[in-house]
């Protein structure tokens, strides 16, 4: 069977031609440059809004989301590295974020 950059394969019994392409997949669609970023999403939660916390690190993220539902009075909860938080409440979000020494950034509308 000859090769052809422009074609790809759809099916074959041969196991050896398949090769599996796997590129790394990251929760977070921003990029890891230190700053965390703050946006609002609906998208898949049945129109309820909800703040979602990009770019903090794993060893903080539990007891940052912990203070932050604190002075939110909301609930939430981290989902594969990602901060949430119930509510519209970005910037008191934000202003927490900043006490506590990180560079913030409100994302999206």
């Amino acid at each position: 069977m000859s090769h052809d950059n422009n074609s790809r394969l759809v099916y074959s019994t041969d196991g050896d031609m398949i090769k599996e392409q796997s590129a790394p997949q990251s929760a977070s669609p921003f990029p890891t440059d230190g700053t965390v970023r703050i946006r609002r999403e609906t998208k898949g939660r049945k129109g309820a809004g909800v703040i979602t916390i990009h770019g903090v690190p794993a060893d903080q993220q539990k007891s940052l989301a912990t203070l932050l539902k604190k002075k939110c009075g909301t609930g939430g909860g981290i989902k594969e590295g990602v901060i949430e938080i119930q509510g519209d409440k970005r910037d008191l979000i934000k202003t927490e974020l900043e006490k506590a020494g990180f560079s913030v950034k409100l994302v999206g509308g």
